[in-house]
């Protein structure tokens, strides 16, 4: 079989997606416990580099941060472009002969009032649509470990000594 490489590409490693392989050999409610089971299975010795974690069921969730307004929008917006406008006007001061303060302050100014300026465009063309923030992640359902066919066994065993260890909740 034959890979591509990319240059980004680790070698040895397919450059396309592909899909993972192997045998279930532990199902998990959160990465969390998926990854403890892995983290047990390198303590005890086992070949980690034959497991795989897949997250199943994918989810995308969005949870909603905070509400807009229009003094929210526009504090933003300047804030966001008072810091660009500073970056400016550092650059600015360090070819300008003289003092550094008003390239500084002038880039500072100017990039509050463009930032406000993009923010209260952006927010208008919404027209109300869309009068809140949020943060979007994508979430499975579960989590399988799997193992290539040569050690699923052994990591079924070890996986299921960690289920008897761990307390009942």
């Amino acid at each position: 079989m034959t890979t591509t490489m990319t240059p980004f590409a680790a070698p040895g490693l397919a450059s396309l997606p592909t899909p993972p392989t192997g045998w279930p050999i532990g199902s998990y409610a959160t990465y969390a416990e998926a990854q403890r089971a892995v983290d047990y299975l390198a303590d005890n010795d086992f070949p980690v580099q034959d497991v795989t974690i897949v997250g199943v069921d994918p989810l995308v969730v969005e949870r909603v941060t905070t509400r807009l307004t229009w003094g929210r929008v526009l504090g933003g917006g300047a804030a966001s472009g008072a810091w660009f406008g500073l970056w400016v006007g550092l650059l600015l001061a360090l070819f300008s002969p003289g003092s550094l303060l008003p390239p500084i302050l002038i880039g500072l100014l100017t990039g509050a009032v463009f930032g406000m300026a993009l923010a209260a465009a952006g927010y208008a063309s919404l027209k109300g649509q869309r009068d809140f923030a949020s943060t979007t992640q994508i979430v499975a359902g579960r989590y399988d470990v799997l193992c290539e066919p040569r050690h699923a066994e052994k990591g079924k065993t070890l996986l299921g000594r960690l289920a008897l260890a761990e307390p009942a909740s």
